[in-house]
């Protein structure tokens, strides 16, 4: 469960959002849409407790939070498959499983290549993967598939979609049809408050 009770955030003397209400039960999934800059990532962030709000109140109720960055978060002194597993074990018993997800993501061949040798895309699936590998109960998808051509973004978008079927699912897009094939909910958003549910 996420929400925000009368959330404001200010960054210096710009107001980034004003006094927002959002609840997503428990198992809900929702989609927060509208231009670059209106606030979509700063609620991902405060969900996530990585940034707190000026004013107003946040409650997560999550066991284990996933969160997939708008922009790979990857070390790149570890090859593919290594910064898959680093959130399972980090050990030789849990590469196969780390394996697994970047096959799921169609980067079977990619494991042993490093984050300088991959694409925008390949990156994102690394991240991608990395996310559904630790699982837990929520999901924070900031943008998941901007970086890929339109085949493997409908590929990763079903993924996502089963992947997401017992969680949380919080996400950020500017796509209608990513909102469409991921969340129950659509949020539009625009100069930091809701416009339309």
């Amino acid at each position: 469960m996420i929400r925000f009770e009368n959330v404001s955030l200010i960054y210096g003397d710009r107001a980034v959002l004003s006094a927002v209400d959002l609840h997503v039960p428990t198992g809900a999934r929702a989609a927060l849409m509208g231009p670059s800059g209106c606030g979509k990532t700063s609620l991902l962030r405060m969900a996530a407790g990585l940034a707190k709000p000026t004013s107003g109140r946040v409650e997560v109720n999550a066991q284990r939070l996933a969160y997939a960055f708008q922009e790979p978060r990857l070390m790149p002194w570890r090859t593919a498959a290594e910064n898959v597993n680093a959130v399972l074990s980090d050990r030789a018993a849990t590469m196969p499983e780390a394996r697994k997800w970047l096959a799921a993501v169609g980067l079977a061949d990619a494991e042993n290549k490093f984050p300088e040798e991959l694409s925008g895309g390949m990156r994102q699936r690394v991240d991608l993967a990395r996310a559904m590998a630790y699982g837990g109960d929520l999901l924070l998808l900031d943008e998941p598939t901007k970086e890929l051509d339109p085949d493997r973004r409908q590929e990763v978008l079903a993924l996502l979609r089963e992947h997401a079927k017992e969680r949380t699912l919080l996400m950020a897009t500017h796509s209608m049809l990513e909102a469409q094939a991921l969340a129950d909910q659509v949020y539009v958003f625009r100069d930091g408050r809701f416009v339309s549910a």
